[in-house]
């Protein structure tokens, strides 16, 4: 269970029910949204199984208490479930429309696959592949419930929040990937360059974020709890990153961070019942 990291796989899950909400203004169809979930948190499990797996050496410096380090779950078990986890999710993916078969298992599945074999040492390359992922979730749940167009914002404010928080665990990550050879960004650049990254990031995010309210998309809600759940938190990642560049500051950055994506999802929602 700890291998698949239960709680991510329940928000992801959790997102599509959110997603859904903000698709619809009346009566949700629920048997799609209980498919899109499933399938959703299909992924992430396989998707998590994957990286402890492949990831094994530079956990044992950056998370020795993950389940491999630790001895409970052995390589190729964990492979074996993500493959499960992934044909499930594949098999899911099966009873919804072509275009969400195509984002659901021609580019999903690869694209995560691939980051996790080739691209994770690329730099920003690969911090861009997993950011890309996650927004796409969000057009798989549009196209699934046949309107993708609503979904467009969530999809850019997702890559946008999950790149800042993959860039800031890669600072906070540098000694292990350092010493397994893998080139992140902070590696190549430097920290305080990719400090520097991570504040234009935020200032354009931040900032891109706000025009969805300003240009009467999105209600008086979705103001308020962005200020909230994303504009507070990048603001004070920022302050920490600054104030004390290292990893200390990023890896408590990382952690602000982590709910970002869904409290601005939250914040959509609200913005589009107002």
């Amino acid at each position: 269970m700890k291998l698949i990291r239960p709680f991510n796989v329940i928000i992801s899950g959790f997102a599509m029910v959110i997603a859904a909400s903000i698709l619809y203004k009346n009566q949700i169809e629920w048997g799609i949204v209980l498919l899109t979930s499933l399938i959703v948190m299909c992924y992430t499990a396989a998707a998590n199984a994957l990286n402890d797996a492949i990831d094994y050496k530079i956990d044992l410096i950056n998370k020795p208490t993950r389940p491999i380090p630790m001895g409970y779950v052995q390589i190729k078990p964990a492979m074996v479930i993500s493959y499960i986890l992934f044909s499930t999710g594949a098999l899911l993916c099966m009873q919804l429309s072509d275009t969400s078969k195509m984002i659901g298992i021609i580019i999903a599945i690869p694209l995560t696959v691939v980051y996790n074999i080739s691209l994770k040492g690329k730099p920003l390359i690969g911090n861009i592949a997993v950011s890309l992922t996650l927004g796409l979730s969000f057009l798989f749940c549009g196209s699934a419930h046949g309107n993708v167009g609503p979904m467009w914002i969530p999809m850019i404010l997702a890559f946008g929040l999950t790149l800042i928080r993959e860039l800031v665990k890669d600072i906070a990550d540098i000694e292990g990937d350092r010493a397994i050879g893998i080139s992140t960004f902070p590696i190549i650049a430097g920290i305080d360059r990719a400090i520097h990254l991570t504040v234009f990031l935020v200032l354009f995010v931040g900032l891109g974020s706000l025009i969805p309210y300003f240009n009467g998309t999105y209600g008086f809600y979705y103001g308020i709890l962005l200020i909230l759940g994303v504009e507070i938190p990048l603001g004070l990642v920022v302050f920490l990153l600054l104030n004390n560049p290292g990893i200390t500051s990023a890896t408590k950055g990382a952690r602000i961070l982590k709910f970002s994506t869904l409290m601005g999802l939250i914040a959509i929602y609200a913005g589009t019942i107002t």
